[in-house]
């Protein structure tokens, strides 16, 4: 191009540029016969499912906690290939046979039989908020006998849509958490102060159902650890969006989505 440019600014007539062109080809023709160095993914421990230099297995219980509930997660797709996700570290805190992962947006009684029954048992509780659910804490105390809870992973519109367009999430008993406890998942944005993590979620959750106060402590350490050593390393702290928009902080523009925009200004209204 600078070439280009320059006779036609003089005048001159254009040089060739095919023998440049040859030279240059040349010159990248033993390119293609250098090694290629492929990037290799860090060795990950098996338990933790983190990168082996960063192992969280030091802040995990030594042996998987005893707990008479049964929780399934429903994982979104894109949650499954986060990095930093919550849900290796309460796997790796629990039996296998009590933290069951399911990945998926849409969910079948063909496909998903066991799933189904699940949905259908008179002891299954599904963890998703709204006017329809019962706070848990209400529920612990009129059930004695051991139970499963289902907890969508993924964002909140991620939940939502796997929730409301999967017919089989709507048989279980709907609970929610009442709890003010703000989240310690200090490296992911929330849209309150108030919202938890599902790693959180699980951990308020079995306390109450198991009346077991040490469980939330266990399961929560982990998290902080992840936490503590992603701010070590660069991480900056996400203040919630309710937090950002109260204190003049929010500097991106309002979403042009409708539904978007409508949680946006129920925030502020909120606030």
């Amino acid at each position: 191009m600078e070439r280009g440019s320059a006779a036609a600014g003089s005048g001159a007539t254009p040089v060739p540029a095919a023998p440049v062109a040859a030279e240059e080809g040349e010159g990248c023709a033993g390119l293609w016969e250098l090694p290629v160095e492929r990037c290799e993914r860090r060795p990950e421990c098996g338990r933790c499912s983190r990168p082996q230099k960063v192992c969280l297995c030091p802040f995990l219980p030594v042996h998987p906690l005893k707990v008479s509930t049964c929780l399934y997660i429903i994982q979104h797709p894109a949650e499954e290939s986060r990095v930093l996700r919550t849900v290796p570290l309460l796997a790796a805190c629990l039996p296998p046979d009590k933290c069951k992962i399911l990945v998926g947006r849409r969910f079948s009684e063909d496909r998903y039989p066991e799933l189904a029954t699940v949905c259908r048992s008179p002891n299954t509780l599904i963890l998703y908020p709204g006017a329809e659910a019962t706070n848990l804490e209400e529920v612990a105390v009129m059930s004695a006998s051991p139970s499963v809870m289902i907890i969508i992973d993924g964002t909140w519109s991620q939940a939502k849509d796997i929730f409301y367009k999967n017919s089989l999430f709507r048989l279980p008993k709907q609970v929610q958490l009442k709890t003010n406890i703000s989240s310690q998942y200090v490296i992911r944005t929330q849209p309150t102060n108030t919202c938890l993590s599902t790693l959180e979620c699980a951990a308020v959750a079995l306390t109450i159902m198991e009346k077991n106060k040490s469980i939330q402590e266990t399961i929560l350490r982990p998290l902080q650890a992840l936490c503590s050593f992603q701010l070590q390393h660069g991480a900056q702290i996400h203040h919630s969006k309710e937090h950002l928009l109260k204190n003049g902080l929010y500097d991106k523009p309002m979403p042009k989505n409708k539904r978007k925009l409508r949680r946006m200004e129920l925030l502020q209204q909120k606030i």
